[in-house]
C-alpha cells in the first residue's frame, strides 16, 4: 500500500508477508543487498545505520520535517533504549533529565526497594530516567486526549520545558502543529499480572522516537526507515511489519546480524578476540544478507 511508487519493493514485501520469498537450506531468506548496511561486526555497525537513517543531523534540528520522518525500528525495547540514548547524546543542546517517582502500592513490609523499581521498564511506560532535549521527537504512550489528536503513538516535538510539563507540538496528522502540554502522570502497566505487585511510576507519559519498536510502529508511516536486527525477528509478520513502513527500497536501510546456529554460537563463545575481526572481516565481504521471517499460515488463512 505504501510502496506504490516502487511495485518491484512491493511485491518483494508481499512475498514476504505471505512466507513466498525463496529462502536458503536453513529456512532464512536474502534481503536485497541495495537496502542493507555492511556488517563488520563491530560497534561502528549502528553508528553507520544511525548516520545512514539521519544524514546532517545537527544542521536539521529545527527541522520537524526532518525529525519525523526518520526513524530506527528494532525487535525489543533494550535495543531501542539503545539507539534512543545514543540519539540524544548526539543532539545538539541541554539536555532536561526527568526521574521518576516509583512505588509497589500493595507492598506494605517494603519487600521491594526503591533500586529494583527504578531499574523496571515495563511495555508501554516510560523509563525512569527521562532524557529530552529542546527538539527532539518524542511518543506519546496513553490516550490523554483523543478528540483533540492526543494519543497512543502520537509524534510530537519538543518545544519548551516547563516545571511540571513539557511544551510540546504534534508534527504529524491532521493535528500537525498543534501546541500540547503533557504533564507527570501515574502510570500502571498494561498488564496487571506482570509483576507480583501492583506497579505504579508517576512519570512524563513519553518516549524519544528516534527509534521504536516494530509493534509500535504498525500503522505509521516512516519515510526515511531504518531497522536494526541485532537478534532476529521473534514473532509472526515482524519483518513484513518492518520493511513495509518505508515507501520505497531507497530509503529504507537495515543492519541484520547474520543468524547462527546453536552449534556455531557455542564455538563462537570460545574464540578470541583476533578471531572475531577475522570474522568481522568475512561478514562484510558477504554479498547477501540472510535473516529470519517468521510467519504462521494459519493466521493467513481464512
Amino acid at each position: 500500500m505504501r510502496a506504490q511508487s516502487d511495485m518491484r519493493f512491493a511485491d518483494y514485501l508481499l512475498r514476504v508477508g505471505n512466507e513466498t520469498e525463496e529462502v536458503n537450506k536453513e529456512g532464512l531468506i536474502g534481503l536485497p543487498s541495495d537496502i542493507c548496511v555492511s556488517c563488520k561486526g563491530n560497534e561502528t555497525d549502528l553508528e553507520r545505520l544511525i548516520d545512514t537513517v539521519f544524514p546532517n543531523l545537527n544542521n536539521n534540528l529545527t527541522d520537524p520535517n526532518y525529525i519525523t520522518c526518520r526513524a530506527i525500528l528494532s525487535t525489543r525495547n533494550e535495543f531501542v533504549d539503545q539507539i534512543n540514548m545514543k540519539m540524544i547524546e548526539r543532539f545538539r543542546g541541554d539536555v532536561m533529565t526527568n526521574h521518576s517517582f516509583d512505588r509497589a502500592e500493595d507492598d506494605p513490609h517494603n519487600y521491594y526497594p526503591l533500586e529494583f523499581l527504578n531499574s523496571l521498564t515495563p511495555n508501554g511506560l516510560p523509563p525512569h530516567v527521562l532524557k529530552l532535549k529542546i527538539n527532539c521527537p518524542i511518543m506519546l504512550l496513553r490516550n490523554i486526549d483523543l478528540a483533540n489528536g492526543l494519543c497512543n503513538g502520537t509524534r510530537l516535538v519538543v518545544r519548551q520545558f516547563g516545571k511540571n510539563a513539557i511544551d510540546a507540538e504534534i508534527v504529524v496528522g491532521q493535528h500537525a502543529g498543534k501546541g500540547v502540554f503533557l504533564p507527570r502522570i501515574p502510570l500502571c502497566p498494561s498488564d496487571d499480572e506482570m509483576f507480583p505487585f501492583r506497579f505504579k511510576r508517576k512519570q512524563f507519559p513519553v518516549r524519544l522516537s528516534f527509534a521504536l519498536t516494530i509493534n509500535k510502529a504498525q500503522g505509521q508511516t516512516i519515510p526515511n526507515a531504518g531497522v536494526y536486527l541485532p537478534e532476529p525477528v521473534f514473532s509472526h509478520g515482524q519483518l513484513y511489519v518492518a520493511l513495509s513502513r518505508a515507501t520505497s527500497r531507497t530509503n529504507i536501510k537495515i543492519l541484520s546480524m547474520p543468524v547462527e546456529d546453536k552449534k556455531q554460537k557455542k564455538k563462537s563463545k570460545r574464540t578470541s578476540v583476533k578471531d572475531n575481526e577475522k570474522k568481522g572481516k568475512e561478514l562484510s565481504k558477504q554479498t547477501t544478507t540472510y535473516t529470519k521471517n517468521i510467519v504462521y499460515r494459519e493466521v493467513l488463512s481464512d
